[in-house]
């Protein structure tokens, strides 16, 4: 298979790529899962369930990350923004005599009433005022039709939740290296008075080794995820 490059923009006041949430308790990485972004250009090309086959084509293909942070006048980098911790109640103060306000109360699996039932609680967590340029290898047959799709979206784009509205274009090129998509982002940084604070390369390499579980099988009701090693550097 050949592949080409594909540069795109993640920057916004919100952002949460959750990794390992749980219904209570929604956690971000600080970086966005490929999960997020093969998911990202799901919804610009408005494909819908569980594309298997799709996704069988992105499960082996690279993504890179550079985070970015401002700099100041001295250009030395910034502290980044700490998390945003925003607090939920879900299903509270809705008449369970109403058949549609009952659509909005926590139930179980089968629609009977969550154990404990009443409303629930949850914790959500939130980058605040992060950028980041994620290099994402894609099918060369494949490439142009993401592109277009990514400046026409079928489906509106967000940043892990829709809260998390992008503030800039998330389109930003097709490459055939990934050294020149990388180029790009850095100059596209310099223009914003940004400097990269850190990066993330699929595999181990000397930094920080993760296992991430974010490589997606099948989107849809059931979905599938696999594990991908990357390090954080």
């Amino acid at each position: 298979m050949t592949t080409r490059y594909l540069l795109l923009w993640l920057e916004a006041p919100l952002q949460s790529w959750g990794h390992d949430s749980k219904f209570g308790r929604r956690d971000t990485l600080n970086f966005p899962t490929k999960s997020g972004v093969v998911g990202l250009v799901c919804c610009a090309l408005g494909y819908g369930g569980e594309q298997t086959e799709f996704l069988a084509e992105f499960a082996p293909l690279k993504q890179t990350i550079l985070s970015f942070v401002r700099k100041n006048h001295n250009g030395i980098k910034t502290d980044r923004e700490p998390l945003l911790r925003d607090f939920h109640m879900v299903g509270s103060g809705y008449n369970d005599k109403d058949p549609w306000t009952t659509l909005l109360i926590p139930k179980t699996e089968d629609g009977k009433k969550a154990v404990g039932g009443g409303a629930k609680m949850t914790y959500r967590y939130y980058l605040q005022d992060a950028t980041f340029a994620v290099i994402l290898e894609v099918p060369s047959d494949k490439a142009e039709t993401i592109a277009d799709a990514l400046q026409t979206p079928v489906w509106d784009l967000f940043l892990g939740r829709k809260s998390c509205v992008p503030t800039d274009l998330v389109y930003r090129g097709v490459f055939d290296s990934e050294a020149n998509a990388i180029e790009s982002a850095l100059l596209i940084a310099d223009e914003k008075a940004l400097i990269v604070d850190f990066k993330v390369l699929d595999g181990e390499h000397e930094g920080e080794v993760l296992t991430l579980t974010d490589v997606p099988v099948c989107f849809g009701e059931k979905k599938v995820y696999r594990d991908r090693r990357v390090t954080v550097i």
